[in-house]
């Protein structure tokens, strides 16, 4: 069972320097409180909207990540964020971490659309995995964002942004991860070609999880596990874990499918998942239970929950209504966001629909 929500963004606010419309590009989404958090695939900014009196949201604040952080690259990049996540007073963002294969255009001559097929490229500032204060305005209730300021629950002591050491090509987790048996010859390959991609982010205390859309090996997802720790600069380093190295691998048999989001409720965890590469195909929620353990994880098809499908874009919407965003409202009801709504679900000229899902806990 699904019902229709509208969110309604600002138009001062919504175009990318490109040209694109954050509706028509939503990458993750997050509740906190009344507030709706999104993100665009082609921006430096992420989006907050505020749930109305009739159920949609609306109120669009945007903000500006250069503001909070120190991006690689200051000017018009996109960050391409594919995870978000809210923890002890923090925002956590992360970036997908991939490399992208030019696209051909369609006009250009036969062999210039080859070519193009054949360049392999990245932006500076989708290495990115950082945090940033969230605190709640107890006039308003909405939740704001901070450079810099005091923990409301240890007086005296500040809460920091702060992002994990990194550069414009590279950051310190994916140096470790090209030594690793599993990811690193993955770690060259375009995202939408079964390369490395990250596309989702989930936070249970101090872990962080992270959602893989690829590699996907022989149908297997994998979602790493890691915990950041700051030093007296204010740079993040990744923590050594219990076994002995910066990280944790979980295998998780989605039947080919890759990770477009996760989601904690409780100690379980809610999956997105739909195609690795760039096609339609299933797109469907799982519900992982009791996920945190000391030891890595390996769950077959059969030890996953499988709530629901959502729908995509088939026929002459192939490529549309790609559920990418997956942010948990109550205990019983997610709400999805698409990349590339199909115009049914645009309203107007800066509105779009977003699918609440009704997921039973059995």
């Amino acid at each position: 069972m699904k019902k229709k929500v509208i969110l309604q963004f600002d138009p001062k606010s919504s175009l990318s320097p490109g040209g694109k419309h954050v509706r028509d590009g939503l990458s993750t989404a997050l509740c906190t409180g009344n507030n709706l958090w999104l993100s665009c695939d082609e921006r430096t900014t992420i989006e907050r909207l505020t749930r109305q009196p009739d159920g949609s949201y609306a109120g669009h604040q945007s903000f500006d990540l250069n503001n909070f952080l120190d991006l690689p690259a200051r000017d018009a990049n996109e960050v391409d964020i594919e995870g978000m996540g809210v923890a002890d007073h923090y925002l956590w963002i992360m970036g997908s971490h991939s490399l992208k294969r030019k696209k051909p255009k369609r006009h250009d001559a036969v062999e210039k659309q080859i070519k193009r097929l054949a360049k392999v490229k990245t932006d500076p500032n989708r290495y990115l995995l950082a945090r940033i204060p969230i605190l709640q305005d107890e006039a308003t209730g909405d939740y704001l964002l901070y450079r810099e300021v005091e923990n409301p629950d240890h007086p005296g002591t500040m809460l920091r942004a702060a992002q994990l050491r990194g550069n414009s090509h590279s950051s310190i987790l994916t140096e470790v991860l090209e030594q690793d048996e599993h990811i690193a010859p993955f770690m060259a390959i375009p995202g939408k070609d079964n390369g490395f991609d990250v596309e989702g982010l989930a936070i249970f205390g101090k872990r962080i999880y992270i959602g893989l859309r690829g590699p996907v090996l022989r149908g297997w997802a994998m979602v790493l596990e890691v915990e950041a720790e700051e030093d007296e600069t204010g740079v993040l380093h990744l923590k050594e874990l219990e076994n002995g190295k910066p990280y944790k691998k979980h295998f998780l048999h989605l039947r080919g499918k890759g990770i477009r989001e996760l989601r904690f409720f409780g100690t379980d965890m809610y999956i997105l998942a739909g195609p690795t590469m760039d096609l339609d195909g299933v797109i469907a929620i799982y519900r992982w239970r009791d996920a945190v353990h000391e030891k890595e994880q390996l769950l077959h098809n059969n030890e996953l929950e499988r709530l629901c499908e959502v729908p995509h874009g088939t026929g002459e919407n192939t490529g549309k209504d790609k559920a990418e965003g997956l942010a948990i409202m109550d205990e019983e009801h997610v709400l999805a966001v698409f990349d590339s709504p199909t115009d049914a679900r645009k309203v107007g000229q800066d509105a779009v629909q977003a699918d609440v899902l009704r997921v039973v806990r059995k």
